[in-house]
């Protein structure tokens, strides 16, 4: 039925970038998502909201194929991502960033070697001077072209993750996964990544999937926002709209 009715509202506002359908996944007996189904539209900014623990990572995680689920479907540009082999996997995600909770940056290399890095992973028969090129216009959009031989070490928290989106950003993917993108910044730095999110979209017109508890974060990105509670997406609708919910289920999330 949730899925009849996600299928239903795809069809109106456009087409469907990601759908899931009935996924399960369990770690022994803890089953963290429990049929949870939901779709993704073109150019939507989607914001999946939990408490910590409830799901949030391992939902984006089988979307990427990084956790296999026990059940159900995870169609992306209308692949099963489920059934996708390794090659098919590699390439699906050329057109899919992720950012990570904590940047995943490579400590090893310089801020421009870390920006070429999914460019060599990817095997594009690409030139020099293109790379550099991209690497450059990769670091003007986060307002640190400055940076390109530092190392991690010297960056700070803000600019580490302002260069962990340039490096998601710079294959120009169709779709965005955010893992808690806001979480250990403070809130200057914070609403300066949001602000950069919002920039983003708008220059890139991608469809994002965010994943947040930071409900500022929540109301300044989201068109939408899914409520992720025991496993299930219990309900989804504008901040707007679930802030007045009388739903004490959804209340509490707002309090």
């Amino acid at each position: 039925m949730e899925h009849q009715q996600a299928a239903k509202i795809g069809e109106e506002r456009g087409e469907a970038m990601i759908v899931i359908d009935s996924l399960c996944k369990s770690f022994g007996d803890n089953h963290v998502l429990k049929n949870f189904s939901l779709t993704l539209h073109s150019q939507e900014n989607l914001v999946v909201l939990g408490r910590s623990g409830s799901g949030k990572s391992v939902l984006i995680k089988c979307i990427i194929g990084l956790l296999q689920p026990d059940s159900g479907e995870i169609i992306v540009f209308g692949n099963n991502v489920v059934q996708l082999s390794h090659h098919e996997l590699d390439m699906l995600r050329t057109q899919v960033g992720f950012l990570f909770q904590s940047n995943a940056l490579y400590d090893s290399m310089t801020v421009r070697e870390n920006l070429e890095f999914p460019m060599r992973r990817h095997w594009f028969e690409i030139s020099q001077r293109e790379v550099d090129d991209m690497v450059m216009e990769a670091l003007d959009n986060v307002n640190l072209g400055h940076t390109a031989e530092m190392m991690p070490a010297e960056l700070s928290g803000g600019m580490a993750k302002r260069i962990a989106l340039a490096r998601t950003m710079i294959l120009r993917p169709k779709i965005i996964l955010y893992d808690e993108p806001t979480t250990g910044l403070d809130p200057i730095t914070a609403r300066e990544i949001e602000s950069l999110m919002l920039k983003l979209h708008d220059k890139y017109k991608t469809s994002s999937i965010i994943i947040s508890h930071d409900m500022n974060c929540v109301k300044t990105t989201a068109d939408r926002v899914a409520l992720l509670l025991d496993g299930r997406c219990y309900t989804d609708g504008s901040f707007e709209e679930l802030e007045k919910s009388d739903d004490e289920h959804v209340k509490q999330f707002f309090e």
